[in-house]
């Protein structure tokens, strides 16, 4: 091969140099800006929602100690609180919420973090959940969103659908023995031994099992009352999953329902009885053995399941974009806080639907 001239070779360099393109001062906010034309939803919902809204409700519940010993200030609840939000919409653990925060530049702009800053560690989002679960907090929150849906004229009370889905928690392997004791709201003996602490405070000796068209669910119960119109929950409740669904009707229902629709699940006497006179009741009916629906029956129960199935976009919607209706969560008292930030993220979801729409 023949020997390259100093001339040749200097230019070889040069033009393979010039292709690699030096780093610009903007190169970061170039990124961020292609991300918003993609389209970031998270980047809508900080535009549409004042999270300081939350602050004072999340400031009386979670109240920091002062410390004389120096080291690093608390995080603050309301960042951290979007952080729950985040888990949330998509279904993260807080070990995945802490790499995600980490490495991806639309979390970190959700959260109003600089690549400098601190992001929480998996055990601090644990610790600030774990006491958020012991409070009215997210119950509080939820409320306190809600009347500003109502404000703006989202919540119309024109008519009210009540149904319930299955919330999967980790399934726990006891025995036929030990699952009968929990059942009558006893703890197994070997359990309380002080060798098996650990075992014990792994055990979910709140949630139950339960089997519906063929399916086997292991957790807990998502009541949910929502606004016939706009498809927002205005209420909910929560219980183990072998609870039947008409159980918790009565608890959601108010004065300011004016339309109940419900599945045949609610078609009972007791909760016909318990609705307020101004009213109207919408409840499928049901057919039993030797009494089988008429045409006429049939006919009302489908122009009944055409608002009805509404409430049912809310269970896909949580399925689907929200990754599965579940928690890892072990205890009532910590399923709540869950099942209670579920539908608080699905109404912030929701919201930020309908003021596209409105827009």
């Amino acid at each position: 091969k023949p020997i390259l001239s100093i001339e040749e070779i200097f230019r070889m360099w040069y033009n393979k140099s010039m292709k690699v393109r030096m780093r610009s001062f903007f190169d970061e906010e170039n990124r961020m800006v292609k991300i918003s034309k993609i389209g970031d939803p998270l980047e809508v919902l900080n535009a549409i929602i004042n999270w300081e809204m939350f602050r004072d409700i999340l400031s009386k519940h979670i109240v920091y100690k002062e410390s004389n010993k120096g080291g690093r200030p608390p995080f603050d609840q309301v960042m951290m609180f979007k952080i729950l939000v985040l888990e949330r919409l998509y279904n993260l653990s807080d070990d995945q919420a802490e790499f995600q925060i980490n490495d991806r530049r639309s979390f970190m702009r959700f959260l109003r973090l600089e690549s400098y800053d601190s992001v929480p560690d998996a055990k601090t989002i644990w610790k600030f959940r774990d006491n958020l679960s012991k409070t009215d907090a997210i119950e509080e929150c939820f409320h306190l969103f809600n009347e500003l849906l109502a404000k703006e004229g989202m919540i119309t009370h024109s008519g009210t659908i009540i149904d319930a889905t299955f919330v999967d928690a980790p399934r726990q392997r006891n025995s036929r023995e030990e699952n009968e004791k929990i059942k009558n709201g006893e703890i197994p003996e070997d359990w309380e031994k002080p060798k098996n602490a650990a075992k014990l405070a792994q055990k979910d000796t709140d949630a139950r099992w339960t089997k519906k068209n063929g399916e086997t669910h292991y957790g807990y119960k998502d009541h949910v009352k929502c606004d016939a119109d706009s498809k927002l929950i205005t209420s909910y409740g929560a219980s183990a999953a072998s609870l039947h669904d008409s159980q918790m009707c009565t608890d959601l229902l108010d004065d300011d329902d004016r339309v109940f629709y419900a599945d045949s699940a609610y078609s009972s006497d007791e909760i016909a009885q318990n609705l307020h006179k101004n009213c109207k009741n919408e409840i499928c009916e049901k057919g039993y053995r030797g009494h089988p629906l008429t045409e006429e029956q049939k006919k009302e129960n489908n122009r009944k399941s055409k608002t009805r199935c509404r409430i049912e976009h809310i269970f896909g919607f949580m399925t689907n974009s929200m990754k599965g209706i579940t928690v890892r969560s072990i205890g009532f008292e910590r399923a709540w806080l869950q099942i209670g930030l579920l539908n608080l993220v699905y109404n912030m979801c929701r919201y930020k639907v309908l003021k596209k729409a409105s827009a």
